[in-house]
């Protein structure tokens, strides 16, 4: 395993952090998937006071279970929920508390003491009327390190990071997103730690796809290659991966624990193939939603992401399923493509001329049931 300096914080992280949002359904089993990933190497594992497992077992109880005897050696991280108006500082306090109380301990180390974090909520209400509280309870000692995590824009992260008031941070970066690479780059220059969610794309990036695998000679699967990529940012302190299989564990601890995840070369193939792809995806369908409404409820641009995703990425399976969602329980009432009639307005409306109707027949021979 590799480790790393978590900003300028003195703490070395393994590059690989254990994520317990999707925790298997046995949770002696997601108890043991942790402790192999201990084994291995993972010294920082983050939990949240609203993620459950499989029984609806609170993931924090389970990760508490998960450290007894491992608690010297391993880092904690979790989160508290409590980041926009109405909230006091007593249900701030009252959630601490909670997690304390669930994961077993008098200690947290990273504690996110915002979930979710906006700059509107912190602007509003974390920091005029919870601030003092969360440092009261830092400078008693029950946790060491203040992080927030967050999905705003990366010009709202940025800001946040220019608070100066953060130890590190925890946002979105992977192979299809890389949105935040400034943002990332800002917090590393202020001596912030950076971790990363959803280094394997939510998932996306879990299944097979051979425009993606076949990029480099030496790659094991496409999440070796998503995360290797990941890592492979200076700027980045470690990567939490959400793993609920043993094989999942021993496959991210090997891509982690090679020293050089990517060359900087290896790096620019891979973008440039991903910009390739992108670019690929773009002639086929931009999902601008000019086409909609469809009057027969068909989800042209949902089928047509769906599309990209099999004729693009390789991505088929993701492909199957996400098209799947589409019909009469689809929660807008979306439709899968053969529900259309070939009236021709959506073709009209397209600044792209494409030919949707051939295409959506095309869409629905290749992921339709």
């Amino acid at each position: 395993m590799q480790y790393r300096e978590y900003g300028t914080t003195g703490e070395k992280l393994s590059a690989l952090g254990f994520g317990a949002m999707r925790l298997p359904d046995d949770d002696d089993y997601g108890i043991e998937v942790m402790r192999r990933s201990f084994e291995l190497g993972v010294n920082y594992i983050d939990t949240a006071s609203g993620y459950t497992t499989g029984t609806d077992e609170s993931s924090e109880v389970v990760v508490g279970r998960a450290l007894k005897g491992w608690r010297d050696k391993v880092k904690l991280a979790t989160k508290n929920p409590k980041y926009a108006a109405p909230a006091t500082a007593d249900d701030w306090w009252a959630n601490l508390e909670q997690s304390l109380e669930r994961l077993d301990t008098d200690h947290i180390d990273f504690y996110k003491v915002c979930h979710f974090l906006s700059l509107e909520a912190f602007e509003d209400n974390v920091r005029p009327n919870l601030w003092d509280t969360i440092m009261k309870a830092k400078d008693q000692g029950i946790f060491t390190y203040t992080c927030f995590s967050s999905h705003d824009t990366p010009e709202n992260i940025m800001t946040l990071i220019n608070t100066g008031l953060f130890d590190g941070m925890l946002v979105q970066y992977n192979l299809l997103d890389r949105a935040n690479e400034e943002a990332i780059a800002l917090a590393a220059e202020k001596g912030m730690g950076v971790e990363i969610m959803g280094p394997i794309g939510g998932g996306r990036l879990g299944l097979a796809s051979a425009q993606l695998q076949g990029v480099l000679d030496d790659v094991a699967s496409t999440p070796d290659l998503a995360l290797r990529f990941v890592l492979s940012n200076p700027n980045i302190s470690l990567a939490l991966s959400g793993m609920n299989t043993l094989d999942m564990v021993e496959e991210n601890c090997a891509s982690a624990s090679r020293e050089e995840p990517l060359t900087d070369q290896e790096r620019e193939q891979v973008l440039a193939a991903v910009k390739e792809n992108e670019r690929l995806s773009e002639l086929y369908c931009t999902g601008c939603d000019y086409c909609m409404p469809c009057q027969e409820s068909v989800g042209i641009p949902q089928a047509f992401a769906a599309m990209n995703l099999h004729k693009v990425w390789g991505l088929t399976e993701l492909a199957k399923q996400n098209y799947a969602r589409l019909g009469p329980d689809h929660k807008d009432g979306l439709l899968q493509a053969d529900a259309c009639v070939e009236c021709g307005e959506c073709e009209g409306k397209c600044p792209q001329n494409l030919p949707i109707i051939e295409q959506l027949a095309e869409t629905h021979a290749a992921l339709g049931e």
